[in-house]
């Protein structure tokens, strides 16, 4: 059945192969489902809410992306966007914000996310898609990965905010510092080594120096969030249009989304030799599912996902 609908065969994998990739590829993006509900919920948002819609967005988009294009790419609420919506399109007018509550910055995103559907269905995104030079591919993906790699260093303690510099070293004895390094040492020797699943291994490796170390208790595997502040639905679109600079947002999530998404999508298929002819295949249904994503993240309480 796999076989048919996936045609391993042609695309030159196998099951095992799309197993662990499927494994690598959810641990390492795991990470934002502790990072999107610590960012919204700066905004006023419910944390447990937050965690819900990034599982069930992230997890939609995902199957719609393998069911319609057939492509491995994954997708969950994009870093880069939840800060703008959180911290510009929601942040306190006092601090340089828009000071939208966060009902109508999900009515934005879910605008923005229309627009995006719009776009994906007329052909405009996969045209702008196919005239982008390569450069341009590779430097957004990196720039994409720079981001996150910071991310995870600050997270982890590696590096901290210090006056003068911005970025100074971190507590190397700390407990999460020791777990990062452990597990960015052991990805790294997979990888020079050649060894297929580095990436989870690595990831496997920082969790036991966690649970050694005692950065976090074990609570057993299967967990339900508690919610006190549903955000499913509490989108308010009309409010959008009340709010000043209402233009100046929606431009700025669907310019985001937009070179984010191709970015990331032409990065990702260079890297994994997944283009014909400098092209990326069944673009159009690719560029869909990245955008009904987003509608759904806003329906279900979550910013712009992508890929």
């Amino acid at each position: 059945m796999l076989e048919s609908v996936f045609r391993l065969r042609e695309n030159g994998t196998t099951f095992r192969r799309e197993m662990i990739g499927g494994a690598t590829t959810f641990f390492t993006l795991s990470y934002i489902l502790f990072v999107q509900p610590a960012v919204l919920s700066s905004c006023g948002m419910d944390h447990g809410a937050v965690v819900i819609a990034t599982c069930v967005a992230s997890a939609f988009a995902t199957l719609l992306m393998g069911i319609l294009a057939n492509l491995p790419v994954a997708l969950a609420p994009a870093m880069g966007h939840n800060f703008f919506f959180a911290f510009t399109v929601c942040g306190a007018a006092a601090a340089g914000g828009y000071g939208y509550s966060w009902t109508v910055g999900l009515g934005a995103v879910f605008l923005s996310g229309a627009l995006f559907v719009l776009l994906s269905l007329t052909g405009v995104r996969s045209a702008i898609l196919n005239v982008f030079p390569a450069g341009l591919r590779v430097s957004i993906a990196v720039g994409i990965g720079l981001l996150i790699s910071l991310v995870g260093l600050e997270y982890g303690g590696i590096v901290v905010g210090k006056p003068g510099t911005l970025v100074g070293l971190g507590d190397f004895g700390a407990p999460p510092a020791q777990a990062a390094i452990a597990g960015a040492a052991v990805t790294l020797l997979l990888l020079a080594l050649r060894v297929r699943g580095a990436m989870l291994l690595g990831v496997a490796a920082a969790v036991i120096v966690g649970l050694l170390r005692g950065i976090f208790p074990f609570e057993g595997i299967v967990g339900f969030p508690r919610v006190e502040e549903p955000a499913l639905l509490r989108l308010d679109i009309a409010g959008v249009f009340r709010e000043p600079g209402f233009l100046t947002v929606l431009f700025v999530l669907l310019f985001l989304d937009l070179f984010d998404t191709i970015g990331t999508l032409l990065g990702v298929a260079e890297s994994g030799g997944l283009l014909r002819e400098g092209r990326l295949p069944r673009d159009r249904q690719a560029l869909f599912s990245d955008a009904a994503g987003t509608v759904a993240g806003s329906l279900l309480g979550t910013s712009t996902v992508t890929s």
